[in-house]
């Protein structure tokens, strides 16, 4: 299973969802969407914007775990 650690990048860049959304563009339910692992799919091209954004990397917010 993949996990979004959206929510744990976030809290420690100590920056909201709205402050996320307006410097990526992305609109606040897609990001809650995210945040809360309710997405089946992602973009390389929204993952990039997420990570310059947040000054990560992918691995930093993508996570396999085992069931």
């Amino acid at each position: 299973m993949i996990v979004v650690n959206l929510d744990v990048m976030m809290a420690k860049r100590k920056m909201s969802l709205n402050e996320l959304s307006k410097q990526t563009g992305i609109t606040t339910t897609n990001l809650s969407i995210l945040k809360t692992n309710k997405a089946r799919a992602i973009r390389f091209s929204t993952l990039d914007i997420i990570c310059k954004v947040l000054n990560c990397s992918p691995k930093d917010i993508l996570e396999y775990k085992e069931d």
